[in-house]
């Protein structure tokens, strides 16, 4: 199963660090955090990989082509086979620095094989059970699975009564909140589902699928990031320099 990950966004909330590179590239522990993303599916198999590049893409295709052999693949697509001890297959496809993440999604259909695929995005890390989540898409036999993760705690809850504090919670997860986490397993029928560049694949296509009965949720309750900020970013050094990422897979690093 190819895993194909969206890396062309402008990341634009992380600007401090996006004005100069792509946010895939973003380092987190030395390394971009696109390549601790694609660690993990491969630590669980998954080792096919296609990247959609956008804004900033040339540095994405420059960093694989110089830590791996490039050898002929598909038109269209820059294929690096490798990187660095990585036994990895690469198809590089530059989408369009303006393309909606819908949009990116269906340019890559020609790269996927007509086959069930996963999908994340280039900036966001957890522990999910790939296995697992994996075994309930085919279990449920839907268009698509979104992981569904409960949204990281920012703040912290106050109960009032008129002016009166009655309770204060300090950044309290509720665990009847739950938000996409991307990390899909998907059918080629969503292709049908995205009109064109401009589609948000957040918006119409997820709402058409559930309207129709085929957008599961598989529940994940472990560790889950998303990379948006510069405190999400120092966040995430500060728990790889402690030596136990959750993210990170033994004898995978």
């Amino acid at each position: 199963m190819k895993v194909a990950i969206l890396a062309g966004g402008k990341g634009t909330r992380l600007s401090e660090e996006t004005t100069i590179r792509p946010k895939p590239m973003v380092e987190i522990g030395g390394e971009p955090i696109l390549h601790h993303i694609m660690r993990y599916y491969a630590a669980h198999g998954f080792s096919e990989f296609v990247i959609a590049t956008g804004y900033l893409g040339e540095q994405i295709v420059d960093h694989f082509c110089s830590r791996g052999e490039v050898v002929d693949g598909p038109a269209g697509a820059v294929r690096v086979v490798g990187c660095d001890d990585e036994a990895w297959i690469i198809d590089l496809v530059d989408t369009g620095t303006e393309t909606n993440t819908g949009g990116r999604i269906k340019r890559l259909a020609p790269y996927l094989s007509d086959a069930t695929f996963m999908l994340t995005w280039g900036d966001g890390l957890a522990d999910v059970d790939l296995a697992a989540l994996t075994a309930f898409h085919r279990q449920h036999g839907g268009h698509a699975t979104v992981t569904a993760v409960h949204p990281p705690a920012r703040f912290g809850r106050l109960s009032l009564d008129q002016e009166r504090v009655t309770a204060f919670a300090e950044k309290t997860v509720d665990p009847d909140e739950w938000i996409n986490g991307a990390f899909f397993v998907l059918e080629p029928a969503v292709f049908g589902y995205i009109e064109g560049d401009s589609t948000l694949w957040e918006g119409a296509p997820l709402e058409e699928l559930s309207r129709d009965g085929q957008l599961l949720a598989y529940r994940h309750e472990g560790f889950w990031q998303c990379m948006d900020t510069l405190h999400e970013k120092e966040m995430l050094n500060k728990i790889w320099s402690r030596g136990d990422a959750p993210w990170l897979v033994k004898g995978n690093h």
